[in-house]
């Protein structure tokens, strides 16, 4: 279950640094960043997010999931904060550079300390300031809602009230996410921040990350970098599913399977998919 690239390959990351560059984890910090643009048909920048607008909304306004041991068992460990807390600026690799992040409500959080032994596991999303008064400004007007709202028909040929929904009006107005493609510059990049210590006893502090450039994908794939990056990890997945390399019974998140398989083949340029991924010392 979870497996895209958040959650999904960042789960495999923090899977990966447990067994193989940590023996002690204080923290698993999901950080997901970006530096893309689109633009209209006369070249102008505007706003349009890389993903659904539905989901979206749903995971920035919804309150925030943080899991922290010594708060109990592993049930009392969740708690939640209010949308948009705590925000700091993570450098980002492969030339994003800086970017605001804040939490966001993820599975990640829900997921790795089922699996993993960590300290803290929290998820923060790099939306910016921009993005982040759209979604406000949605909230503030009601337009995040879901429950239909009375209004004029457009139709003179049926006058009188219809009913919509105010997020499906603001998705209509929004560009399609699976058209803007050809008109997005920019790298997305997807990685969990490790902090503990070392396998050697020192302190350490890693970035696991997986950065996908949008000329690259459209070149190769044509599709735009965010959808690339999450579809071909359930690729990947299932690969090693099929080859019983992965295997397991009942509800499993991919923090539950070992990661170096799925980390090469999705590395590895002659007999995986030639997505390289990388760790950054912090």
């Amino acid at each position: 279950v979870g497996m895209g690239v958040e959650p999904g390959l960042s789960d495999v990351f923090a899977r990966y640094a447990q067994d193989h560059l940590f023996s002690r984890i204080d923290e698993l910090g999901v950080r997901d960043g970006a530096n893309l643009t689109v633009t209209d048909s006369r070249g102008n920048e505007i706003f349009a997010p890389s993903f659904s607008i539905w989901t979206t909304i749903e995971e920035c306004l919804n309150p925030p999931v943080v899991w922290e041991a010594g708060r109990g068992g592993l049930e009392e460990g969740w708690y939640t904060l209010p949308p948009f807390s705590e925000p700091e600026v993570f450098e980002f690799p492969g030339g994003i550079g800086p970017v605001e992040c804040v939490h966001v409500e993820h599975e990640e959080v829900l997921l790795m300390p089922r699996w993993l032994d960590a300290q803290k596991v929290t998820f923060k999303y790099g939306l910016g300031a921009e993005f982040i008064g759209v979604l406000r400004t949605l909230h503030a007007l009601g337009l995040d809602r879901t429950a239909s709202v009375s209004v004029r028909s457009a139709d003179r040929d049926a006058p009188g009230a219809v009913k919509v929904s105010p997020r499906d009006v603001v998705a209509a107005v929004l560009p399609d996410p699976a058209t803007i493609g050809p008109r997005m510059r920019g790298k997305t990049c997807a990685g969990v921040h490790v902090t503990g210590t070392g396998a050697d006893g020192a302190p350490r502090a890693s970035y696991l990350y997986h950065v996908v450039d949008n000329a690259w994908s459209m070149a190769e794939y044509g599709v735009q970098c965010v959808v690339w990056q999450t579809a071909i990890n359930p690729v990947v997945a299932l690969e090693l599913l099929a080859a019983g390399t992965w295997h397991g019974v009942g509800v499993l998140g991919p923090e539950a399977f070992d990661a170096e398989p799925f980390l090469t083949l999705l590395a590895d340029e002659a007999t995986g998919y030639g997505s390289p991924w990388g760790i950054e010392e912090r």
